[in-house]
């Protein structure tokens, strides 16, 4: 049996933890999904076995809750309000999470009691500044109620980090077997650096010797009409309650309180630290002003907004012109959206995701949604009219696909050129090398900075090229030698391999005890995925979420 865990990786803590400063102040969460049973699929009762052990909707609720807990820690936000996490991911990691519980319950791993509290003080204390932590009465109040979760709910999470932490220790025993003397090979092989130089073959070179025909550009049209294609559209009237309206108002109404008391304790809690860009104590507390001003113009605004939208909610029949005639009592300004998709938003405004979610779910018959709120105004809309997806008839869109054939004809020209430079590039010498070569044949060369495998960007890549691409191209090129030509978005390049650079053996007998460790923690998380994705296919064959990605006509 494996004991009561005894320590754990504090560093991890600082890879999962993320704190936002104004924004834990002023928490704002939307309608709960945890904690109420109002998720069909806790309704259901469906939750299928784990091993032969079948999940009951405790398990299932505790597990959901765990994770909703760790994805707050490691991003700042709840999975329900990222729109890129989808609910099929979201079942994914609960049942995850539940094959992990089961696993090291059947190894017999636990959590003490005196290691899960300091545990969560440690992250309390994350979560506030200067050492102090933030109380658990607050923390509870401000993330944890409005989201249906309790304390209680906080104490398994972090007792089920203890366990799991354990477990991947378990199975990832293998990293910790890496010897230092590989760890130095791969500290060499991650920061050996190569001087380079580099030669682009850009589209825009060669534009200019496109010819461009009335039928080559019909004949585009034809073969990529798909690419024209525009998607489900949205047009909605709507009302917007600006913000910068109300600031005044709301300086002048937080004047009336113990608004400098109210900043200066904020400062005390969270110190300068917490805005960078603030030159002196002052410019940080001016900062923190700002913001809880706007704080309460926003909500002047919330307030303004659910008045205007009761009033017309309030109008029967419910029709979208209602809108336009309460703002006209009212001497507000409507304003109507340019047709846009789901995937984009309206064009005139930076919208908050739920602005876009919202207007595509108006209806003639249900043509209000309730006020939206976004960081610069409060918006109260109408339907107007769905345009459905529809291929625009060349006459309307001519310019545009001329444009796209010109480009795609220069990116055809550019890898030509390239692929036939390579040609010349095999008759390099001493004397003729590769900048003579490239000059000879008008073309610009580039002496790149030196990089490693390790070097996260290299400016004067600018937008030609990706780093990944173009550190393949490079490594993968014996010194002395051009490499071959490498196809990009608008044309591609060609490197030349100059020198290989010494490893300066200061720096990596400085960075090597470091680089160890985080190389089995690697070889750890490697050896513990792969076995949490075998043992997934193997123990999930009998859940809703198996069952799901089974099916017929499941994405694949």
């Amino acid at each position: 049996m494996i004991g009561t865990i005894r320590k754990h990786s504090k560093w991890l803590w600082l890879i999962i933890i993320t704190a936002t400063v104004i924004s834990f102040i002023y928490w704002g969460a939307g309608p709960s999904r945890m904690g109420g049973g109002n998720d069909g699929r806790v309704a259901s009762g469906d939750f299928g076995s784990i091993s032969g052990h079948k999940v009951t909707q405790q398990a299932f609720i505790d597990a959901r809750n765990d994770f909703y807990l760790f994805y707050w820690f490691r991003s700042g936000e709840w999975p329900d309000k990222n729109p890129n996490f989808s609910e099929p991911e979201l079942d994914r990691e609960i049942y995850i999470r539940l094959m992990l519980a089961q696993k090291a319950n059947d190894l017999g791993i636990y959590a003490g009691n005196d290691e899960v509290v300091t545990v969560a003080n440690e992250m309390l204390r994350s979560l506030g500044r200067n050492g102090q932590a933030v109380p658990l009465s607050e923390f509870v109040k401000q993330v944890l109620h409005p989201k249906g979760l309790t304390a209680q709910d906080f104490e398994n999470f972090v007792r089920q980090y203890l366990v799991i932490e354990q477990l991947q220790q378990a199975i990832g025993l293998t990293g910790e077997l890496i010897t230092p003397q590989e760890a130095a090979a791969a500290y060499q092989r991650d920061h050996q650096e190569l001087s380079a130089q580099i030669v682009f073959f850009s589209a825009s070179n060669y534009l200019s010797s496109v010819t461009v025909t009335p039928a080559a550009v019909v004949q585009y049209y034809s073969n990529y009409l798909a690419d024209y294609r525009l998607p489900d559209r949205m047009q909605v009237s709507y009302v917007a309650f600006e913000v910068t309206n109300y600031l005044a108002e709301a300086e002048q109404k937080l004047s009336k309180t113990n608004f400098n008391e109210q900043v200066e304790a904020v400062y005390r809690q969270y110190g300068a630290s917490a805005f960078p860009e603030a030159k002196t104590p002052a410019d940080a507390k001016a900062q923190i002003r700002t913001t809880m001003i706007r704080q309460q113009a926003l909500s002047d605004a919330r307030k303004d907004a659910n008045d205007f939208a009761n009033a017309v909610f309030n109008i029967d029949p419910a029709k979208p012109e209602n809108l336009a005639a309460v703002a006209k009592q009212k001497g507000l300004p409507v304003h109507v959206t340019a047709p846009f998709a789901g995937k984009f938003g309206p064009e005139e405004f930076t919208a908050p995701q739920d602005f876009t979610k919202a207007a595509f779910g108006l209806t003639p018959d249900e043509p209000f949604a309730r006020p939206i709120a976004g960081p610069d105004a409060v918006y109260v809309l109408a339907f107007a009219r769905r345009l459905p997806s529809e291929i625009p008839p060349f006459d309307q869109i001519r310019e545009r696909v001329t444009r796209e054939y010109q480009f795609r004809e220069a990116i055809l020209l550019a890898r030509r050129a390239g692929t036939n430079f390579v040609r010349t590039l095999t008759g390099m010498t001493a004397d003729r090398g590769f900048a003579s070569l490239c000059i000879a044949a008008g073309l610009q060369p580039q002496v790149l900075s030196a990089f490693s495998l390790s070097t996260p960007e290299l400016p004067e890549l600018g937008e030609r090229t990706d780093l990944n691409q173009l550190k393949r191209a490079v490594f993968t090129t014996p010194v002395g030698k051009a490499g071959d030509f490498e196809a990009t978005r608008d044309g591609g390049f060609i490197v030349y391999v100059q020198s290989r650079l010494p490893i300066d053996q200061a720096k990596m007998n400085s960075d090597l005890p470091q680089y160890l460790a985080a190389f089995r923690r690697e070889r750890q998380n490697e050896a513990f995925s792969q076995w949490v994705n075998l043992e997934a296919n193997r123990q999930l064959r009998n859940t809703p979420v198996f069952r799901q990605q089974t099916a017929p006509g499941a994405a694949k």
